[in-house]
């Protein structure tokens, strides 16, 4: 991290107020580097890999910049952040709360997403100045004149590329047909793929760049150990590893519903306390479970790379790999889960005789090279 204080960013004493010096020991080269241009009204391209504390570095100055900014109009929100899931809503609105509490008076913020009633949404929008939203959501709020988009001041697209991939393409041009053609736009991404470019390109204006190339950069902090191991032996070894290391806030990675499933059932049926999440969860379900593993009250979560961007947790000791991702992106991007916040973590991987080219692949594509383990001397009797 770097060695400037957040108080040396031009941030207000209220908000400095705000920053526990205890978790916020120092501006990570995010926050360092971004607060500043967004202070100043700016636009801005960061493109820094997850738990990098790119949410703090947009929060912080916005909420500066709209404490001392005249209020909007009632339903006239001044920030929108458009965000690809309802996970990753919630979660951004809990920073800017966190970081509200301490102004006088508070702004305003309110996360909306589908898969819920909107109603209570449009009866929340009342006095909300910031605006976290899925795409098509925001749609339907403004298409029932919940929320007026003309007057917004800033833009944010958190996971810009996340979302380009999820297809939200048609959706977000609607969106920005709607939006004033004078406005500060913040544009953050994992990576800088072709789609982003040209994104880039239409929507920025002179932007300050920051960039950590490639999520490579911060898997150093990682311990990855790979299992040779059949099919048919990947559940009791997947068991065997979780009882016998006494492992805690373990995020197990599969490809299916179907198969994640599948998983936490028979974790379950072997006395280990663990529960899946996919997209076929309601999403109070899907919240409920996040909320209980970040704290430590479900040992075990099992999921799909749809809802791995949700997981936002600071400190996640273990993932494995039950099965293979099918991109080496997708791969970096699971083991990213951990090895976070300078503290760090452990990836295992199962590779079946299928998976063996794959993984070799995955980790030419990586750059290093991950130690290997036979799993046919273990001994996964009564697992």
């Amino acid at each position: 991290m770097s060695e400037i204080s957040f108080s040396s960013l031009g941030l207000s004493a209220s908000l400095l107020s705000a920053i526990d010096p205890q978790k916020y020991k120092a501006p990570f080269p995010i926050q360092e580097k971004v607060i500043p241009p967004v202070l100043s009204h700016k636009d801005v391209l960061g493109i820094a890999p997850t738990g990098q504390g790119k949410s703090i570095s947009y929060v912080l100055p916005l909420l500066s910049n709209l404490h001392d900014s005249k209020k909007s109009k009632n339903r006239h929100v001044s920030v929108l952040v458009l965000v690809p899931t309802r996970e990753l809503a919630v979660q951004v609105n809990e920073v800017f709360q966190l970081f509200s509490s301490k102004l006088d008076p508070r702004v305003k913020s309110l996360a909306v997403f589908g898969g819920v009633s909107i109603n209570p949404q449009m009866i929340a929008l009342q006095g909300v100045e910031v605006l976290i939203a899925t795409p098509g959501r925001l749609i339907e709020l403004v298409e029932n004149n919940a929320i007026h988009l003309d007057e917004i001041k800033t833009l944010v697209l958190d996971e810009a590329d996340k979302m380009l991939n999820l297809g939200f393409r048609e959706e977000m041009s609607r969106i920005f047909s709607m939006l004033p053609q004078k406005r500060q736009n913040l544009l953050f991404s994992a990576t800088l793929s072709e789609d982003l470019t040209t994104m880039h390109q239409i929507l920025l204006d002179q932007p300050f760049i920051f960039k950590i190339e490639s999520e490579t950069n911060s898997i150093e902090l990682i311990n990855q150990l790979g299992y040779f191991v059949s099919d048919e032996r990947k559940g009791p070894l997947l068991r065997y590893l979780i009882k016998s290391n006494k492992l805690k806030q373990v995020l197990v990675f599969a490809s299916s519903v179907k198969r994640v499933d599948n998983i936490a059932t028979k974790l379950r049926a072997n006395g280990i306390d663990a529960m899946a999440i996919h997209s076929k969860k309601t999403q109070g379900v899907r919240s409920n479970l996040i909320t209980k593993f970040k704290y430590g009250k479900l040992n075990v979560l099992v999921t799909t790379d749809l809802l791995a961007r949700g997981i936002d947790i600071d400190f996640l000791p273990t993932v494995i790999n039950y099965e293979l991702p099918r991109s080496p992106k997708d791969y970096i991007h699971r083991i990213g889960r951990t090895g976070r916040a300078e503290n760090p973590g452990d990836a295992i991987s199962f590779v079946t005789p299928e998976d063996q080219a794959h993984f070799k692949v995955i980790q030419k594509k990586m750059g290093r090279w991950v130690t290997m383990n036979d799993s046919d001397s273990i001994d996964l009797k009564g697992y």
